[in-house]
């Protein structure tokens, strides 16, 4: 071969590699859950007698989130806690009816002789991060429980989470989310796999296993003393919640995961909001890596405990690759084809036949502990993960290099449109998100892969035809969705 050919043919190898070893790593946990799944943080927490209880401040931080403020508010006024030692903050940036929907939902609460009280901020300093730490600043409650507007959580939550901080130690207990619309889609459907896979899995096995976890910046109590102990809400990251975990964890704080306490919640049901949510999670995550990985390895904390949070907050680097994956491996095989190289497709056929039973096998455990009855029903959308997998690569792509590059921008909420049922419908709804140019991106990968396709298939390279039919179904899945929902 000439030596742009033996370029592209190692190179290609490489990111092969590369994500081969992401894709080991999933073993890896699925490993230390089977190990730690029933060592429980204890058999269960203590009683606590009523005058013990801790105060409580319940914070719920909104931006415009016309249709579901009021869902949260009372939501959270129904959870059971004695009256006198809860407190209900609503912390509002908001800059549309949402505001007229908050203050009257808090003054009904007061009317109920709730404590109550409702701030809003004009300008976005900070953003979830400075709303959070404003409120934390005006209550001098013991405890700090924070729902994202989003979520409804159950009466008995703080029942079920504030006995846990008995133990002195413990700067963080954080539940299990649960999904309200999980039917709603083919989108839906999936999200909850993939969160599930998370929560399950990747939380039970770190915590459990004595590695660093984080908390999921809704659905979880903190102590306000680990929040200032590790210098409180910080906003020069997007996952303000991801980076407080970290910095938390490494002044000896200790985080429990209650998998067995759900918190409902509703998932984006149009791809726009989800892009939107993904390159957030995903761009912050590269940002408090770069932030904080060199503070962990400097740091006191176990071998065991370092090798896992660079896992942790390195793992969307593989979007990267992923596109640059997608965008070789057509040329490589047509390119070995032409060579006569054929024993590397061997190679070629085992990575990725590792790397899909590494996720079937993740994801199929995972809805077995969700939902031990409906488990083996559910994993049908199981191979749709590869497809919303892939299809999303370019839109988190863009946020890791944007990360990478320190190239800042606002935190972009996640619209919610309050649906709960199969009836509900968002079409019309305000909040509908622009258009990015990573869209039309998909749109050029989709018919690339597709040219490609078809390129492998008059050239009879058929071994090659699952893995490059594999990227066409991703882009195409993704691309035709983004059209479909910007036209509603």
């Amino acid at each position: 071969m000439d030596r742009l050919a033996t370029l592209t043919v190692y190179a290609y190898f490489a990111i092969l590699l590369a994500l081969s070893i992401y894709g080991a790593h999933r073993y890896f946990l699925l490993y230390l859950f089977h190990r730690h799944h029933r060592r429980a943080p204890r058999p269960e927490p203590p009683r606590v007698a009523r005058r013990d209880l801790p105060t409580v401040t319940i914070q719920l931080p909104l931006y415009n989130e016309l249709y579901v403020a009021r869902r949260v508010i009372e939501a959270a006024a129904a959870i059971r806690y004695p009256r006198e030692k809860l407190r209900i903050q609503v912390l509002d940036d908001s800059t549309d009816g949402t505001t007229r929907v908050a203050r009257e939902a808090v003054e009904d609460l007061r009317r109920r002789g709730f404590d109550a009280e409702y701030r809003h901020r004009d300008v976005r300093t900070g953003f979830k991060a400075g709303a959070l730490a404003e409120g934390l600043a005006a209550t001098d409650s013991e405890l700090v429980a924070i729902f994202d507007a989003d979520f409804v959580p159950p009466p008995d939550f703080l029942e079920k989470t504030v006995p846990w901080f008995a133990e002195p130690d413990v700067g963080m207990v954080q539940t299990r989310w649960g999904y309200l619309n999980r039917d709603y889609s083919l989108l839906t459907r999936v999200q909850a796999l993939l969160l599930d896979g998370h929560f399950v899995l990747e939380h039970t096995a770190r915590s459990r296993s004595g590695r660093f976890f984080n908390f999921n910046g809704t659905g979880g109590v903190f102590r306000r003393r680990a929040i200032l102990d590790a210098g409180g809400w910080e906003g020069d990251t997007l996952t303000e919640d991801l980076d407080l975990s970290y910095r938390t964890q490494l002044r000896g704080w200790r985080f429990v995961f209650l998998p067995d306490v759900e918190c409902p919640s509703e998932l984006p049901v149009d791809i726009y909001g989800f892009k939107n949510q993904q390159h957030r999670w995903t761009k912050g995550s590269i940002q408090v890596g770069r932030k904080l990985l060199g503070r962990i390895w400097r740091s006191d904390a176990p071998l065991k405990v370092k090798l896992e949070a660079t896992f942790h907050l390195s793992a969307n680097l593989s979007y990267l690759l992923l596109v640059l994956l997608s965008v070789l491996m057509p040329l490589s095989v047509m390119l070995r084809t032409r060579h006569g190289i054929h024993a590397s497709m061997a190679l070629e056929a085992v990575v990725f036949g590792l790397t899909t039973l590494s996720i079937l096998t993740f994801y199929g455990v995972a809805q077995h502990e969700v939902s031990p009855n409906a488990w083996k029903w559910r994993l049908r959308d199981v191979p749709f993960i590869f497809a919303l997998g892939i299809g999303m690569c370019i839109n988190n792509a863009w946020a890791v290099t944007e990360a990478l590059l320190r190239f800042e921008t606002p935190f972009v909420r996640t619209a919610k449109y309050r649906i709960e049922s199969m009836r509900d419908r968002w079409k019309g709804k305000l909040y509908r998100s622009a258009r990015k140019p990573s869209f039309y991106i998909e749109g050029a990968l989709t018919a690339y892969t597709l040219l490609a396709a078809v390129a492998v298939v008059a050239t009879g390279n058929w071994a090659a035809i699952p893995y490059v039919a594999l990227f066409v179904a991703g882009y195409a899945y993704v691309f035709g969705l983004s059209v479909v929902h910007g036209r509603q």
